[in-house]
């Protein structure tokens, strides 16, 4: 394999002669131009390929430094450190194997250097999944055929509907089981080794939670609180699956928390790819024909169509205890039914417990529940009892800085969002006709005069006994939440919260959407604008107590260009604190914006702006001190990628990391491909300057051999000299 060419930068404090090339497989790849840790940071760090204050680079140095960048398809560390491969897409678990776009990371430790990995596996990327399903798993699906006949209606059948002995409906069923196998979750054995590497262990706790757990064995999840009722109730409104308080698995499990007795809490986002969201007025769900499978040449989705899943058993948070081989999860509906992308514990004795989670859409809600009992050990397993009593609640965010919680109970008066109040000037409310249920959406405020004088109460919009009613507006929370005048925000990605008690939220992007847009007076850019960079949210409760009603908030970091006032990423998603208190963060910008070339920004988008920052990265924010508040780059992942899963361990010498979808726009990469990019850059200061980028197309990782197929995996990131991160 040929070397690439040596790349000389000029800088007068921080010039480098750059080695470039193919990844030494099975070993991080370490370039200067890309992971050097640059001499004039206070921090380990990475090369990102815009220009950032850290670097105390005058403008003339900036665009001489960064006039060229070579994106590597990799990890890529700081100098002094490594990541060993952990598990990868196909890799065995159990009876089953490592599932497909690995998520949250939780590590549960059950002795010193050893413990329990349990993984998120959110979905599949349809094209990159397809192309590489034969050479990873070693079995064939029937793709072209089942293709050839979606694509007479748009990709789309109702496979639920066919003839049980209809050939094509059982070819449906082979794919769509495949799919469904590789999300949910996965729980792995791993411990350190007595020369710092991590390895797997292969307990008899290993084991996989699918998307179709229970259909065929006895692995089947039941879900606890008010939305019982309205699964064992007889008579619903809408469809009736026939299984009661019985759930056949989970699936696009993205965020999720770690509890202090040992339990996992997994988080159901986007559940609306594979089963229909909206539902009738007594919480029970629409037909599966209203969500069919869908095969085109990038999507395989509807994958529950043909199982007849009910929609409105999917969008909940599922706990899950890791060390317990027998528990495959139970669905808390006291939390809520929304597209969760992560839930923050806070546990302190002799309080009430506090969960908080975002709903990660355009226009989404943060919310907060309380358990209505007290607790009293931290760490006494009997804890997640707490889970199935309490209240959730909505957050009002209001300009000054302040904030209330909002219960949503049958007795909360309806006082809609308005459209004029957020960006995009769209609302999704219940709809007011409720013999048939689902949405409506609203774009004008005096559109919702008639709905206010029909409906006084959330108990008004909702049809059952008190307990069904409360167990159908937690079915329908968000958009029961925009009936309740609940703040629409800018897509709250990951919720975390410090020993202090503070709450942190990343909100990943301000634009407006299909979904509607963050509130007008909140989730501004610097200039007033809907921003699409994302922040940072510090929230600390009032008196600090975890069952307040009220709050103050404001935000710690700003995504976006140096120049604009931003910290030099974009979209910042999962969160962790260290032992520290401070943050480290993750970026998740879209795949399709990925190094997309921006030669001139003459009436470019924000979105399509998105195109210098280049692949997704990890990032380092301390919270006091005299860099409180600096972000410094940490990890560049690979190619068309998304890092997920950031975990620190207890003693801090080890981040388990998740790189996601690798390859999910080009899939593999064939023969070392890669194409020169135009780039216009702005140095810190706001001066224009021109970047010539190298780009590879698509992905080989984790093996980094020519044509490997792209696998997304689970690693853990270390010093070489064993030393914690921040030493």
């Amino acid at each position: 394999m040929k070397r690439r060419n040596f790349l000389l930068f000029f800088g007068a404090t921080a010039g480098t002669v750059a080695l470039g090339g193919i990844p030494t497989k099975g070993k991080p790849f370490q370039s200067s131009a890309m992971a050097q840790t640059m001499p004039n940071r206070t921090f380990p760090s990475v090369r990102v390929p815009l220009p950032l204050e850290i670097d105390r680079l005058s403008p003339t140095e900036q665009k001489q430094f960064y006039s060229n960048y070579e994106v590597v398809d990799d990890l890529i560390l700081p100098d002094g450190f490594t990541y060993d491969l952990i598990a990868a897409w196909g890799d065995k678990v159990g009876d089953q194997r490592f599932g497909y776009n690995n998520d949250y990371v939780s590590f549960v430790e059950t002795a010193p250097d050893e413990g329990f990995l349990t993984v998120n596996f959110e979905y599949i990327s349809g094209r990159t999944w397809m192309e590489n399903y034969e050479e990873v798993v070693g079995k064939s699906l029937p793709f072209a055929e089942v293709k050839a006949v979606a694509a007479k209606n748009d990709g789309k059948i109702d496979a639920f509907t066919l003839p049980d002995n209809n050939p094509l409906k059982n070819q449906i069923q082979e794919i769509s089981k495949e799919g469904l196998i590789d999300q949910g979750i996965g729980v792995i054995s791993v411990r350190r080794n007595p020369s710092g590497q991590w390895e797997r262990t292969y307990s008899n706790a290993d084991r996989r939670i699918t998307g179709i757990s229970g259909l065929e064995d006895d692995r089947a999840l039941y879900a606890t609180g008010p939305a019982t009722a309205v699964y064992n109730k007889r008579n619903k409104m809408g469809y009736e699956d026939n299984l009661g308080n019985r759930i056949v698995g989970t699936f696009q499990n993205c965020a999720g928390g770690t509890t202090p007795w040992g339990t996992v809490l997994s988080a159901e986002e986007n559940y609306q790819a594979q089963v229909f969201e909206p539902v009738m007025a007594d919480g029970s769900s629409f037909h599966p024909n209203n969500t069919p499978f869908v095969l085109t040449d990038s999507t395989v989705d509807g994958r529950a169509n043909v199982f007849g899943l009910a929609g409105n058993k999917y969008g909940w948070m599922v706990e899950v205890d890791p060390a317990n081989p027998n528990d495959y999860g139970k669905k808390h509906t006291w939390l809520g039914r929304f597209r969760h992308e992560a839930v923050a514990p806070r546990v302190v004795a002799n309080k009430r417990l506090a969960f908080y989670s975002g709903c990660d859409r355009r226009g989404g809600h943060l919310y907060k529940f309380v358990s209505q009992d007290r607790v009293k050990s931290i760490a006494d397993k009997k804890n997640s009892r707490l889970l199935e009593e309490g209240m959730l609640y909505g957050a009002k965010f209001n300009p000054d800085g302040s904030g209330e919680w909002v219960a949503l109970t049958p007795d909360t008066p309806i006082d809609p969002i308005r459209p004029s109040t957020v960006f995009g000037n769209k609302v999704i409310l219940p709809h007011p006709d409720r013999t048939r249920g689902g949405v409506i959406e609203i774009t004008d405020d005096q559109e919702l005069e008639a709905f206010q004088s029909k409906f006084k109460t959330l108990g008004d919009l909702y049809m059952g006994t008190p307990e069904e009613k409360q167990g159908a507006i937690l079915i329908d929370a968000h958009f029961g939440a925009n009936a309740a005048g609940i703040s629409s925000t800018a897509r709250p990605e990951d919720t975390d919260v410090a020993q202090d008690g503070t709450l942190y939220i990343a909100f990943t992007s301000g634009s407006p959407g299909g979904d509607g847009g963050p509130d007008k007076q909140v989730f501004v850019g610097p200039n007033g604008e809907a921003y699409e960079f994302g922040w940072i949210m510090k929230l600390q409760e009032d008196q600090n107590e975890p069952d307040a009603m009220s709050f103050r908030w404001d935000m710690l970091a700003l995504g976006g260009e140096p120049a604009t006032g931003g910290l030099g990423f974009a979209n910042p998603d999962n969160l962790d604190i260290d032992a520290d208190g401070d943050i480290w963060m993750v970026t998740d910008i879209s795949t399709s914006k990925h190094n997309l070339a921006v030669p001139d920004r003459d009436g470019v988008s924000q979105s399509v702006l998105r195109g210098i920052f280049g692949n997704n990265s990890a990032w380092y924010i301390p919270t006091s001190g005299e860099n409180a508040g600096t972000a410094y780059p940490f990890v560049v992942g690979p190619m068309e990628c998304e890092i997920c899963g950031i975990w620190i361990t207890r003693d801090q010498k080890t981040m388990f990391l998740a790189p996601q979808h690798v390859g999910a726009a080009n899939g593999k990469r064939q023969n070392l491909a890669s194409e020169t990019r135009t780039f216009a850059m702005k140095t810190t200061d706001g001066q224009l300057f021109t970047q010539q980028r190298q780009v590879p197309l698509g992905s080989n990782w984790p093996e980094l051999g020519p044509n490997d197929p792209p696998r997304p995996g689970l690693v853990a990131v270390r010093r070489e000299d064993g030393r914690p991160i921040k030493s």
